[in-house]
């Protein structure tokens, strides 16, 4: 990974020279993410969807959010006899894309108690936030609002908690293997007043954490043969969001849904330097001391570590399934097939949409996402296939 960068903005500068010494990466990951003035976040200026700087599956059109909400209301039909709201909770809602598909889909699959369902959006980011309010302002088919994690820890909902796309901008602590000792990652400010990756030595809570997690899995940390500069990341902020998620929700569901690999592929000697990634217009990149709060930052989860830390947390680990096996489960193919129905005066949008369909479940794409499912107080899992359709059937559904 190059160590060097342009010049630096002033309100990183700042957070650099108040912090002193170098920073863990986890650090310069958030403010150059989050930080309210100049974060990729925080001041909103992320762009997403096909003509931004990265697309994400609702961004592709509405029919992924149609296709998820079956499965919302699936759950939530079993919520039916317990009374009071029941919510839909979009936490990191991004452009919002998510959120309108499902204020759009859900009232019609939850006949019957409709008037009980409510859209609650958590974003911590003013910038986004104030995006998603202009995205949401005309919407009526539910009743939507905004809310912190703090208020949702006061009053707890039932329902279910989408986690899309999002815990893979957690920032993440960087490991690195160098003459023999596992070390941290920092990123500090070099005589010519650039950015720099160094290291440190471990702190005594990282290595206790690191030791107990080894034990439990069996996976070791480096694995075995390792080269001198082997990367990779640890993801120290999954506990702690794990348990506020479980304090928000008394009943219901949390569904992650990621980049996410399991750790005998993530931690591999092969994986020299890690999943970190980049994009910007477009193009994905590996220096994330490029542009600081001009990019997106992102970090595969890995499969265990968020099992571990839900369960921590005060979640049952229900169900996993990658992306195109849900999809299809909840009627990809079927929405493929009737798109040869359309009249040709809608060509044009029935092979936008066909392509759209495509991409999520292509297994080079989105199609390997994980859906990670979680509960409390509930047992239910994925809808499973009615047929057992594949990608490659999928795709052949328009000839």
């Amino acid at each position: 990974m190059d160590s060097s960068a342009a010049s630096i903005p002033s309100w990183l500068l700042r957070h650099l020279q108040q912090a002193g010494e170098a920073v863990p990466f986890s650090h310069y990951m958030d403010w150059v993410l989050n930080d309210p003035e100049g974060g990729y976040y925080g001041s909103g200026a992320a762009v997403i969807g096909p003509g931004g700087d990265f697309a994400t599956s609702p961004s592709l059109g509405d029919d992924f959010g149609a296709l998820l909400a079956t499965q919302l209301a699936d759950w939530l039909g079993t919520l039916r006899a317990s009374g009071g709201t029941l919510s839909v909770v979009d936490v990191g809602p991004g452009e919002a894309d998510l959120s309108v598909a499902l204020a759009e889909a859900l009232p019609a699959l939850c006949a019957g108690f409709a008037d009980r369902l409510e859209l609650v959006l958590v974003e911590h980011n003013p910038g986004m936030q104030r995006r998603q309010q202009a995205r949401l302002a005309g919407c009526t088919t539910l009743p939507v609002r905004w809310s912190s994690w703090e208020e949702l820890q006061r009053h707890p909902v039932q329902g279910v908690l989408l986690a899309h796309e999002l815990l893979d901008a957690l920032p993440v602590d960087r490991l690195i293997w160098h003459e023999q000792q596992l070390r941290l990652q920092t990123v500090a400010l070099n005589a010519d007043m650039r950015l720099q990756l160094d290291s440190v030595e471990l702190p005594d809570a990282l290595r206790s954490a690191i030791a107990s997690w080894t034990a439990e899995t069996g996976c070791a940390m480096p694995p075995p043969g390792a080269a001198d500069g082997w990367t990779s990341e640890w993801h120290s902020a999954l506990p702690a969001w794990m348990a506020q998620a479980s304090d928000a929700l008394s009943t219901g569901w949390l569904l992650v849904i990621d980049y996410a690999l399991e750790a005998a592929r993530y931690y591999t000697p092969r994986r020299s330097e890690g999943t970190l990634i980049t994009y910007r217009q477009q193009r994905a990149g590996a220096d994330p001391l490029t542009h600081p709060g001009q990019l997106d930052i992102t970090a595969h989860l890995c499969i265990e570590s968020v099992i571990a830390a839900a369960v921590a947390g005060g979640w049952s680990a229900l169900d996993q399934r990658r992306q195109g096996e849900a999809l299809l489960a909840l009627g990809l193919a079927q929405r493929l097939h009737a798109l040869q129905a359309l009249p040709p005066t809608q060509l044009s949008d029935a092979l936008q949409r066909r392509e759209a369909l495509l991409r999520l479940v292509d297994p080079m794409a989105l199609g390997d996402f994980r859906w990670l499912l979680f509960g409390r107080g509930v047992g239910s899992r994925f809808s499973d296939p009615d047929t057992p359709d594949t990608p490659d059937t999928a795709g052949s559904a328009l000839g």
